[in-house]
């Protein structure tokens, strides 16, 4: 029995649904409508670890100083709702800018950061009795035995399109050749770290979304989680 099922609140008393996957394989966008649809809230994680790389660049931190970092973890306040929150500060539009984008795999990367939110991660979901957490290590480290784990995958090439669309919709001017050259660097680093790299769990269910729409891969991991997480639609 796992460390996480013996204690109050184990996962066979909650209602979790782990998705993982690359940038640009459409976990925020499917999260927030299988939460809305599950009655569930949903917690993006990556929002989290983006936060405390925003806070590091802000105080000039060494971003290749673990303890620095997971102090600095320690220390700010971070709330992620429809909009994410530094020490009571909306950082939405910076967070998902460029310079924070270019740090945060190496920031993520550190065990002293992950310790610290994942801690958060957990405390999160128990004080709801379950949601919908998406990341890249939820069904792997953050909630092992979740009843259920996605994995979200698409083509390079299209998720690399999807993410262009996002900068452009943020006013900010990338080209799709630009953007592929960062996922593929950010998949390098996150899939190759030595703490929680990216990757399907053994027992995840592995949903490709290149040619699916958001409807449909939607409705697939609803059918799924009214299987196993044992919810049922919003009345």
């Amino acid at each position: 029995m796992s460390e996480r099922s013996e204690r109050p609140g184990s996962m066979s008393e909650l209602r979790v649904v782990a998705v993982d996957g690359p940038s640009g394989s459409g976990k925020s966008t499917v999260s927030r409508a299988v939460a809305d649809a599950l009655g569930l809230e949903v917690l993006d994680t990556g929002a989290m670890y983006r936060a405390v790389t925003q806070a590091a660049l802000e105080r000039g931190l060494d971003l290749t100083d673990g303890d620095a970092l997971g102090e600095l973890a320690r220390t700010v306040t971070i709330v992620v709702t429809d909009v994410v929150l530094l020490d009571g500060r909306d950082i939405s539009d910076t967070v998902r800018g460029p310079e924070v984008t270019a740090a945060v795999s190496t920031v993520s990367a550190h065990p002293q950061v992950r310790t610290v939110l994942v801690a958060r991660q957990r405390e999160w979901v128990d004080a709801r009795s379950g949601g919908v957490v998406e990341g890249r290590d939820i069904g792997t480290v953050v909630f092992p035995d979740a009843p259920l784990k996605i994995y979200l995958t698409a083509s390079e090439d299209e998720r690399a399109r999807r993410r262009q669309r996002d900068e452009v919709a943020a006013a900010r001017d990338t080209d799709v050749t630009t953007v592929a050259d960062d996922l593929a660097r950010r998949d390098r680093l996150d899939s190759s770290r030595a703490t929680s790299p990216l990757a399907a769990a053994d027992d995840a269910v592995v949903v490709d979304t290149t040619a699916m729409g958001k409807d449909a891969v939607v409705a697939h991991v609803v059918a799924l989680a009214h299987a196993s997480v044992g919810v049922g639609p919003v009345a």
